[in-house]
């Protein structure tokens, strides 16, 4: 596994307090970088994430906070500036499910999964942009889906697929938009994590994917050494090929 040194960075991870977010938020305490770790209800998990992120020699803090409110945003900045400085890594990873067919999914629940996963990456991104543009240097990874890059999809789960999809397309038009300035924005595509409540049938080599084996590619993203790397995904699939509908 790739090893950066992330000496002197401070990482944000939306979603942190537990499951791949909490992964990714270790994975880059143990690279050396401060960590915020962002929660909305969990917070004696985040609390715990940000202990064990603390025995790894760094710092870290609990944020709290509304990806999809641009004031909730904003004040999660501030408080990680004033107690840590500038999110030099930012991984937008939080994103609700809505498992159901699409014609069972009610207005609130379809706005909830469009919110969370692309209305707050986009949120984060662009709070985090002013100081990256100004240290001219910054590393954005976001959590996109597997099937996002071929455009397959399900009637279950529906909304889940497009909204990963624009996260696919914002990944790629911010990742032209910042070419000029020392950032990076890639993407980082799982299939089906251990974390999830499903085992579906078509899985592939027998097995969920493990938080560690994204977290491979994320370490790869925000290495020094792959500077000339934006706008790229990786899909952590197993080698799943999904069919379209």
């Amino acid at each position: 596994m790739i090893r950066p040194d992330c000496s002197g960075r401070v990482a944000l991870v939306t979603g942190s307090a537990k499951g791949v977010g909490r992964a990714f938020a270790l994975a880059l305490a143990d690279a050396g970088a401060d960590v915020a770790i962002h929660y909305r209800s969990s917070d004696a998990e985040a609390e715990a994430t940000a202990e064990e992120a603390r025995g790894r020699g760094v710092d870290a803090i609990t944020v709290r906070a509304d990806v999809t409110e641009p004031d909730s945003v904003d004040d999660a900045f501030e408080t990680i500036e004033s107690e840590l400085g500038s999110v030099d890594i930012l991984v937008n990873n939080v994103g609700n499910f809505a498992p159901d067919h699409w014609e069972d999914i009610d207005l609130d629940t379809w706005q909830l999964v469009m919110d969370t996963n692309l209305t707050g990456t986009m949120l984060c991104s662009k709070r985090a942009l002013g100081p990256m543009r100004e240290g001219g240097w910054g590393r954005i990874v976001n959590v996109g889906y597997a099937s996002a890059e071929r455009a397959s999809v399900s009637p279950t789960n529906f909304p889940y697929f497009v909204a990963k999809t624009g996260v696919l397309m914002f990944t790629r038009m911010l990742a032209a938009e910042t070419q000029d300035d020392g950032i990076t924005v890639n993407a980082v595509s799982p299939y089906v994590v251990e974390t999830s409540d499903a085992f579906p049938e078509d899985v592939p080599r027998g097995r969920w994917a493990k938080p560690d084996d994204l977290v491979t590619a994320l370490l790869f993203f925000v290495d020094e050494s792959t500077e000339y790397i934006s706008g790229e995904n990786v899909e952590i699939d197993g080698g799943w090929l999904p069919e379209s509908v």
